[in-house]
């Protein structure tokens, strides 16, 4: 599905748009092309570990929206990305314990919305995605988070893996979603817990699932084997409410 980015487009307007501190999800540069004032675009890209992709000026003039590139197109996020202390402050700040949901892979910009939207609803602190391979903060994100993307804060992590050990060292442990788990009515999900959910059509990852303590199903009593990624985010995630209301 394709993306509804904000498109900066031509040198000095990407340039300007780095040096302003506007949030850059992917850059799309002229293979080829080295010039001075790319070279400068290209730096401010990697000290923002910003992903670059090198394409041919055919597929420069596709995504275009006004046929002047020179050369450089920028996609920005719609909303500034918070960082995952921002989330662990959040739940201390309120005397919670940490609740994160974590997305391998998402990458229809209805559902990142849709579970941001559920992420404010069950309570919780924020969400995590990955910067390569996942939709980013785009306007159709933000529409479809309904206002929740006002108040909940979302962090891109380069490697999901990585967050999730160093999450534990905090205290923090996980629970991802798939069919061959344990049932979920099963599990103790209480403490500070991240719940991780997986891309739309391969699930969590083999590598992210064997960092995760706990791996969970969902009861499904009708005819097809699968649901949604946002509504099964929302059915674990109030699942993970349920329990906390019940342990209070």
């Amino acid at each position: 599905m394709e993306e509804q980015n904000l498109t900066i487009e031509g040198r000095n307007a990407v340039l300007e748009a780095f040096r302003s501190g506007k949030t850059i999800d992917k850059l799309f540069v002229l293979d080829g092309c080295m010039d001075g004032p790319i070279k400068t675009i290209l730096r401010e890209a990697k000290r923002g570990d910003v992903i670059i992709h090198y394409v041919a000026k055919e597929r420069l003039d596709q995504i275009s929206e006004t046929g002047k590139h020179q050369g450089v197109i920028a996609y920005a996020a719609a909303y500034s990305y918070a960082t995952v202390e921002d989330m662990l402050e959040n739940a201390k700040a309120k005397g919670e314990d940490p609740f994160i949901i974590f997305l391998d892979n998402v990458e229809d910009p209805h559902n990142l919305g849709a579970i941001i939207r559920t992420a404010n609803l069950a309570g919780a602190h924020g969400v995590v995605i990955p910067k390569r391979r996942a939709v980013g903060l785009t306007a159709t994100v933000a529409k479809a988070s309904a206002g929740a993307l006002n108040y909940t804060p979302v962090a891109k992590v380069t490697n999901i893996s990585q967050t999730i050990e160093a999450l534990k060292g905090e205290g923090m442990w996980f629970v991802c979603a798939d069919m061959d788990g344990d049932p979920m009515y099963q599990l103790n999900l209480t403490g500070p817990i991240g719940v991780v959910m997986g891309n739309e059509g391969s699930g969590v990852s083999e590598l992210v699932k064997k960092h995760c303590d706990l791996v969970a199903s969902i009861p499904m009593q009708g005819d097809i084997d699968s649901l949604n990624v946002s509504v099964a985010t929302g059915v674990l995630a109030y699942e993970v409410v349920r329990q906390r209301l019940s342990a209070k």
